[in-house]
């Protein structure tokens, strides 16, 4: 049944409505102007026509099967509602609306899934924004129409957070494969949508933004997710780490946030990774998603400034990435990237003088190298080198003698460098802004990495 919800051949909106201000409205217009090439009905007892697309006053008045039925009509009305979808053979159920176990109606929701499972029925939701799956161009959402395709997964259990980084993701140029808010997961939830994503494949990293699990949830998070994460990294953001935050999550989707040394040691045991932030997030999720796994922990940085060299090694020591020591044959081969003053030791730096010739030398020594597993490539704005000619330069070189090794890049400047930035990312290399969200993200690569070979 979870197929059918990323697979759907047709979807219809209960509660489409003809006023642009209603969500009802705008998932249709989502669902229709994204591209979806199945079959849309909308669902309005008042309506004939909506958007172009023939109206039906209720869903058993659907001549043809229907697979997704997003709800958006008033809580009140919804369980009825899933009923004559369950009884019309609705293979999933996205409940949009709001107004059950988060403010205290656990009954009805209950009663809700009870109904759907009698029927084989699943239901998503209820208190979401929708769902979104681009490899088919679905947007059954109420956030942005535009959502830019690549094959990062994101769950979410805030709604509000879920559309914010609709257009986060576009301004900063991720690739969503899937984007599903699962609010109070009443029925599907974070470990069954994580492992139908496990195996889909349109996406390479699974990142999730979680407040809490059912009670009692915990050991079977912990073995399925287990399984989830030897085929493919999951990285979490788990809210409601303090007291306060907690209570915060349990008025917002009704989750139990427990406690959060709790919630650490079950992601360490599902080999789940754990960031604290969503740029954090999504700089190891880029990094997953455009590099190979490392081979091993050896790592050399190269750099044309002294500090952001000290500051990636201060965060190499701190996130237990292991800095080579350049043999003598290494550091010959490297001083012939620079010039006299330069160091080839590791952090490498190749002075403020370097051109894209210097790098690429020095890349390809490390690269070349038995001795380097990982590169850090960082750069410093300069008169003498363009960043934008640099990117270039790195991308054509990368491409055809990577050697299998993860390169990561941190560079630091102006409007500029963030167009070189932007260029190494369209390009398959993860670059950030400074030196330490890059070794960051190649620290959780290598744990993940020593993680998947433990566990075979």
């Amino acid at each position: 049944m979870v197929k059918a919800l990323f697979e759907p051949k047709s979807i219809a909106v209960v509660g489409a409505s003809r006023s642009p201000g209603k969500i009802g409205h705008v998932v249709l217009k989502n669902i229709k102007f994204y591209g979806y090439s199945g079959k849309i009905y909308p669902v309005n007892p008042n309506a004939d026509e909506i958007l172009g697309l023939k109206a039906y006053p209720s869903i058993s008045s659907i001549p043809d099967e229907v697979d997704v039925a997003v709800i958006t009509v008033p809580a009140q009305e919804v369980p009825p509602v899933i009923e004559e979808c369950a009884r019309k053979g609705v293979k999933v159920a996205v409940v949009i609306t709001a107004g059950f176990s988060e403010v205290g109606n656990v009954e009805v929701e209950e009663k809700m899934v009870e109904t759907a499972r009698k029927y084989g029925m699943r239901i998503l939701g209820p208190n979401i924004f929708g769902y979104a799956y681009t490899p088919l161009n679905i947007n059954a959402t109420f956030g942005p129409l535009e959502l830019s395709k690549g094959n990062i997964a994101f769950i979410t259990q805030s709604g509000a957070l879920g559309i914010a980084l609709m257009g986060w993701t576009i301004m900063n140029e991720i690739g969503l494969s899937a984007l599903v808010s699962v609010g109070n997961m009443a029925d599907l939830d974070v470990i069954e949508l994580s492992e139908y994503l496990a195996d889909d494949p349109h996406t390479k990293v699974i990142t999730i933004y979680l407040e809490g699990l059912k009670p009692g949830y915990g050991r079977e998070f912990v073995e399925r997710m287990r399984k989830v994460t030897r085929k493919k990294p999951v990285i979490v953001i788990k809210a409601g780490r303090t007291q306060r935050g907690a209570s915060a999550a349990a008025s917002h989707t009704g989750s139990l946030a427990g406690s959060d040394s709790l919630y650490e040691a079950a992601f360490k045991q599902a080999g789940i990774i754990r960031t604290y932030t969503v740029e954090d997030m999504f700089d190891v999720a880029r990094a997953f998603a455009l590099q190979p796994l490392p081979k091993g922990d050896r790592t050399i940085i190269i750099t044309n400034g002294g500090g952001v060299g000290v500051l990636a090694t201060d965060a190499a020591e701190l996130n237990n990435v292991k800095l080579i020591d350049p043999s003598p044959e290494l550091k010959e081969k490297l001083k012939a990237s620079m010039p006299w003053f330069g160091s080839p030791k590791n952090p490498v730096d190749l002075t403020g003088q370097a051109v894209a010739d210097n790098y690429l030398k020095a890349l390809k020594a490390a690269l070349d190298s038995k001795e380097v597993d990982n590169v850090v490539l960082l750069y410093c704005r300069t008169a003498i080198l363009d960043p934008r000619e640099l990117a270039k330069a790195i991308v054509e070189f990368y491409q055809s003698n990577s050697g299998g090794k993860p390169i990561v890049a941190g560079f630091v400047g102006g409007e500029d460098t963030y167009e070189a930035i932007r260029y190494l990312n369209r390009n398959g290399i993860p670059a950030y802004g400074a030196p330490e969200r890059a070794v960051y993200a190649l620290s959780r690569m290598i744990w993940y990495s020593k993680y998947v070979s433990s566990s075979k």
